[in-house]
C-alpha cells in the first residue's frame, strides 16, 4: 500500500506502531500522521502546521524494512501533499539521508522552531533542514 494520511480514528494504531519498534516516539494531535502499511503500520512520520509550513518529526521505519526505499517515499509522498517548506531536525549523521530526499541544511526557521533548535541542542547535536 502507497503512504497515506492516517485517518485520526487510528491514531492508537500509530502509537501502538512506535511502542512495539521501542521507540519514545509517539503521534502528536496537532499533526497530520503519514504511515505505509503493509497490513500493518511499517513506517510513520507526522507533519505539523508551523508558521507557513511544517515540522517533519516521528519518522520512523520498522527494523525489517530499512533500506528498501520505504522512508523515501513516505517522505515524499507526505511533503508533496503540503504547501510551503517542511524543516526538520536531525543527527549530523542522517544529514545524507535527507538530502537524497531534497532536504538541504537550513537555519532561517520560524522563532517557534529556532528556540525548539536551541533547547534541543543542549543535550545533543542536531541540524536543522528544510525542503522548501
Amino acid at each position: 500500500m502507497s503512504p497515506a494520511p492516517l485517518p485520526a480514528d487510528l491514531w492508537p494504531l500509530l502509537n501502538k506502531f512506535y511502542r512495539d519498534q521501542r521507540s519514545p516516539m509517539r503521534g502528536d494531535k496537532n499533526a497530520r500522521a503519514w504511515v505505509t502499511r503493509r497490513g500493518e503500520i511499517i513506517a510513520a512520520l507526522n507533519l505539523t502546521p508551523v508558521a507557513d509550513g511544517h515540522w517533519l518529526t516521528g519518522l520512523l521505519v520498522a527494523q525489517a524494512w530499512r533500506g528498501q526505499g520505504v522512508a523515501g517515499e513516505l517522505i515524499d509522498q507526505a511533503v508533496t501533499s503540503v504547501n510551503g517548506p517542511v524543516w526538520l531536525f536531525c543527527d549530523p549523521a542522517l544529514a545524507g539521508f535527507y538530502q537524497r530526499s531534497g532536504f538541504v541544511e537550513h537555519y532561517d526557521l520560524p522563532q517557534v522552531l529556532n528556540e525548539r533548535l536551541v533547547r534541543y541542542q543542549r543535550n545533543k547535536a542536531l541540524i536543522a533542514m528544510a525542503r522548501l
